[in-house]
């Protein structure tokens, strides 16, 4: 039988559809048009295009903080819409993610998705109706991702929440306007800094970040 006769017996994958990972998975690789969709607590969700102001630049702003994180941190893994695969009902493509390459709750599987649980995850969301802060939210916390950050762009306000005793509890910034990751120790982000645009001083924030001892120790064992 060929590729093509394969495919078009296939039914389309549409928003909406309740599928098992398995069905969204082969439905998923059949219809290569399809960029970006997620299975969430086993609904699919395909992705609209992505707007410039509103998704690409906020998106880009992240994935430029943690990659530098990244780079002063061997041993941590930085993925930008990777797929994840956390569950049976959950399949996620996440804007951005942070994990553990060893000793974490999360792996590469043989066929080269993600499984397991990283241990933080960032999205660009439209709006607090967004499922990002809904539904998927509740996937994340339910799995046990430890930080979960939510910029929503048309509202310019950033959300960090961090698991505790199976909550999500918002992280409060400190009197200058800076979070801390508990989880990445020297993830120091200047919320204000960002909200404003002021890439600059976000970069500059993150820097004293990543010179404290706290990160120091923290990179230190993850070489050892």
């Amino acid at each position: 039988m060929s590729a093509t006769s394969t495919i078009l017996k296939l039914p389309p994958l549409e928003s909406g559809d309740r599928l098992t990972r398995y069905e969204f998975e082969r439905r998923y690789q059949a219809m290569p048009s399809i960029k970006k969709a997620e299975l969430i607590e086993g609904v699919v969700y395909v992705a609209s295009p992505v707007r410039a102001t509103r998704h690409g630049r906020p998106h880009a702003d992240i994935i430029g903080c943690l990659f530098v994180y990244k780079v002063a941190t061997p041993g941590v893994d930085l993925q930008d819409n990777a797929t994840v695969r956390l569950d049976v009902d959950n399949e996620v493509q996440p804007d951005a993610l942070l994990r553990l390459e060893a000793g974490g709750t999360s792996g590469i599987s043989d066929d080269d998705y993600i499984e397991g649980v990283p241990e933080l995850i960032a999205e660009v969301a439209a709006s607090s109706a967004s499922y990002d802060l809904n539904d998927k939210l509740n996937a994340y916390r339910r799995n046990g991702v430890k930080e979960y950050l939510v910029w929503q762009s048309y509202e310019n306000r950033l959300d960090w929440f961090r698991l505790r005793e199976g909550e999500y509890i918002a992280l409060d910034p400190d009197e200058k306007g800076i979070i801390r990751s508990e989880v990445f120790p020297g993830l120091w982000l200047s919320v204000t800094a960002l909200e404003r645009g002021d890439l600059a001083e976000v970069l500059g924030v993150l820097q004293q970040g990543l010179q404290t001892s706290e990160h120091q120790a923290f990179a230190a064992s993850l070489r050892s």
